[in-house]
């Protein structure tokens, strides 16, 4: 059983996985403001999607803006009502399901990613040497060939090595690939069944992949081990080492090595992983640990010195919003170019 966190624990039960729900577009000056919501959480646009600028804020269910790292409960099947201990869960650990936040959707390219180091974690386009981050198309795959994203509540600790294989943590929520049939958005949260894990090494560090399926998609009953997906699926786990082995030649990068002969580990190792990266992410909110750079605002965590009231949580976001009015200048032109330019990124092929 993954140990019971109180206060640094909260889930709002199922969610809706309709990206149809756009529930209110305004107008800021020059600036647009887009408004998805889900069944319990709501996520809102600021700036211009390809841009610096551009961050999507997480709303729960009473409006009040959230930290999808730190206040996205990271089990599915855990509530909290009133500040009432969390119920414990019936299913043992290789039957839970956890909550994912989907950064990238399935066939995109843009590398969208939880800020760790801004408050309140907004999602944004990773941006390297001044220019945002696009992932190439290694043949014969087109952008991420999965929904990609990660499990709240969870670190990779970089003060820790990993005892199989000597790496620390890469300081980063730990990544997930839903192999689901519906293409997600960014933001999107679902709930996730674990099926297994993949330990890469990125350039020294560790990034553990974990492999799931939403588990409202059609194939989720059926697939219950990493097993079963190696057989109904075949080729999509050997694509999968292949695609991360590769994904950074074209920028100049060696390719990624991987723990354990590049094999996947079953869900029981996977969700061992998982509950300790969550045991390390209590230790960051709690202030047990260096932080490593990592923004721990949060509105939910009691035990957390770095718990803030829903109006300073309000006031973050909204000096973001005055900062982003005040410089939105781009020009219907300019918009043009730079969607050409995005379109000459992200459809080119690459053998390697």
């Amino acid at each position: 059983m993954l140990p019971s966190v109180g206060c640094l624990a909260i889930a709002f039960g199922s969610f809706s996985a309709s990206r149809t729900k756009l529930v209110t577009q305004t107008a800021v000056g020059a600036h647009l403001l887009y408004f998805r919501k889900t069944m319990h959480y709501q996520t809102e646009e600021r700036g211009q999607p390809h841009s610096p600028d551009y961050r999507i804020y997480f709303k729960n269910s009473d409006g009040k803006y959230i930290s999808p790292f730190h206040d996205i409960s990271l089990k599915a099947d855990t509530e909290q009502d009133n500040d009432l201990p969390a119920k414990k869960p019936k299913k043992n650990e290789s039957e839970m399901l956890f909550n994912m936040v989907v950064e990238v959707p399935r066939w995109s390219n843009a590398k969208m990613e939880i800020a760790t180091k801004e408050p309140l974690n907004p999602i944004k386009q990773d941006v390297k040497k001044g220019k945002l981050r696009y992932v190439a198309n290694i043949f014969p795959h087109k952008g991420y060939i999965w929904n990609y994203g990660a499990l709240p509540q969870t670190w990779e600790d970089p003060n820790h090595t990993d005892k199989e294989t000597h790496c620390c943590g890469d300081n980063d929520p730990i990544d997930v690939c839903e192999i689901g049939t519906q293409v997600c958005f960014p933001g999107q949260v679902i709930q996730v069944k674990v099926l297994g894990i993949l330990a890469m090494i990125d350039e020294g560090e560790m990034d553990w992949k974990v492999i799931a399926i939403n588990a409202k998609d059609p194939d989720a009953k059926n697939l219950n081990s990493i097993e079963d997906v190696r057989k109904s699926r075949p080729g999509h786990l050997e694509a999968t080492v292949d695609w991360f082995r590769k994904y950074k030649v074209p920028d100049g990068k060696p390719e990624n090595q991987f723990g354990f002969n590049g094999q996947f580990k079953d869900k029981d190792f996977a969700v061992k992983i998982i509950k300790s990266t969550h045991e390390h992410w209590r230790a960051l909110v709690q202030k047990q640990t260096n932080s490593g750079g990592i923004e721990c605002k949060n509105i939910s965590c009691c035990e957390s010195p770095f718990k803030c009231s829903a109006d300073e949580a309000r006031d973050v976001v909204e000096a973001v919003r005055t900062f982003i009015c005040s410089c939105f200048t781009m020009t219907i032109a300019n918009t043009i170019i730079a969607y050409k330019t995005v379109s000459e990124l992200v459809d080119k092929w690459h053998f390697v």
